[in-house]
């Protein structure tokens, strides 16, 4: 029984992943500064939403919902609530969970250090394991607001109603030009 803890500990560690990096889990949305959720989003604050579709598969439902022919689709969409014209922006943005892989690191190390060598891999498959996550990220401005999203912006309450609308319409809509016959 005294053997039977240490070996089994010893599976449960050769067996076991440690996480790295863990990409961020959102239920809905959440709305957050750009730069802080992803390097390389703008300053301003941003609607994000997990993706759960292919890649590009957002600025098709963009492209055909709003009728622009693939022209400035990801940049400057115009949208209007309540009378007033806004414009929006969205990033594809992807975050990569990783984990490593215990065992083969492990054990190529100790196969590596008995046999004198460094070049060799006794077992393959990846010491670091990667599963991606996709999110959409949305900025919203005006001519009179550079951040329509931002906590003190008067246009925050009736634009954050928009973008969930149209992120639950995203979701469901599987044939985009179903959007067409719905305004």
């Amino acid at each position: 029984m005294k053997h039977f803890l240490p070996l089994l500990l010893g599976v449960f560690l050769l067996n076991s992943c440690i996480p790295i990096r863990i990409a961020p889990s959102i239920s809905d949305y959440k709305v957050t500064k750009g730069k802080r959720f992803k390097r390389g989003l703008p300053k301003k604050t941003v609607f994000v939403f997990e993706d759960s579709k292919q890649a590009g598969e957002f600025y098709d439902y963009i492209n055909t919902k709003y009728q622009l022919d693939d022209y400035y689709v990801d940049v400057q969409v115009p949208f209007a609530v309540e009378g007033d014209d806004y414009y929006f922006s969205f990033y594809e943005v992807e975050i990569k969970d990783k984990t490593l892989n215990m065992f083969p690191a492990l054990f190529n190390a100790v196969m590596n250090e008995a046999l004198g060598s460094e070049e060799e891999e006794y077992i393959s498959g990846n010491d670091i394991l990667e599963r991606q996550n996709w999110y959409i990220a949305i900025e919203v401005f005006s001519d009179s607001e550079k951040d329509c999203l931002h906590k003190d912006s008067p246009s925050r309450k009736q634009v954050l109603a928009y973008l969930r609308d149209l992120k639950k319409e995203y979701l469901a809509t599987h044939n985009y030009n179903e959007v067409l016959f719905k305004d």
